[in-house]
């Protein structure tokens, strides 16, 4: 198994981008994580890059595809986001949130806090995909809104959970029931980035795309045909499983 990846992240109608994102192979395996920080004035700048590189430079040292490590990369990025926020008083309010996605070809598995989401498609369909630690979220479990709703709640800023907002990182964790096959295919966004695309849109756009980073921009192109004004950072990284040709190296698109 090889992975190609590719990412985007724009400002969008806002004067600065706080999301960030990367992502690093090492030994067969990969890390992608992406971070969409909170709290202004350079605050959700600072911790969405701090829990990134944290999280990476945690997967460098550990690559193993496992929950443990997995777990430990979650905290790792916690810890950077709390440090700086004890270092500095200005950015004591930053926070951001995450989501991860570790795979190789015998496991793959994921985590989460906040509403930047991960999806996982197999033979072109949505498998399966995160939820979100947010109110509207909340209401839609109870049925006092449809899940469609979530997008455009008035509520949807509203988060439950975030890296740097208490003393432990309270992410959500989960396994894929059987190891990463060709074709299967993953996307990792942020609420920017999701609210202006529906899941059938997401299988659509996949369905066209020859590769990772066509893919993107395919649905890139629909959200700049849909914001206007002052609207949210946007970013997404994209993963494609193929079939390992023993003659290449794994494949990392920018």
């Amino acid at each position: 198994m090889e992975f190609e990846s590719a990412w985007l992240s724009s400002r969008g109608g806002r004067d600065d981008n706080e999301d960030s994102c990367g992502f690093l192979m090492k030994q067969e395996s990969g890390c992608w994580v992406l971070c969409d920080g909170l709290g202004g004035h350079r605050g959700g700048e600072v911790a969405s890059r701090l829990a990134v590189d944290a999280a990476l430079a945690s997967f460098d040292a550990n690559p193993r595809v496992a929950m443990d490590a997995l777990c430990s990369h979650i905290e790792r990025a916690h810890a950077a986001v709390l440090e700086r926020q004890r270092a500095e008083s200005e950015l004591a309010g930053m926070r951001t949130t995450v989501v991860m996605l570790l795979a190789s070809a015998q496991a793959g598995m994921w985590a989460h806090a906040g509403d930047s989401r991960l999806y996982w498609f197999r033979d072109g369909k949505l498998r399966e995909q995160t939820r979100d630690d947010s109110v509207p979220q909340r209401l839609a479990d109870a049925g006092e809104i449809r899940v469609d709703q979530i997008r455009f709640h008035e509520d949807r800023g509203r988060l439950l959970r975030s890296l740097g907002a208490r003393p432990e990182p309270g992410a959500s964790y989960a396994t894929m029931p059987e190891p990463p096959q060709a074709g299967d295919t993953f996307l990792l966004a942020s609420d920017g980035f999701w609210e202006w695309i529906n899941e059938c849109e997401m299988e659509q756009d996949l369905a066209a795309a020859a590769r990772p980073k066509d893919w993107l921009e395919r649905m890139e192109t629909r959200i700049q045909e849909r914001v206007s004004g002052d609207h949210d950072n946007y970013s997404a990284i994209a993963v494609a499983c193929e079939q390992k040709n023993t003659e290449s190296t794994p494949k990392e698109i920018v």
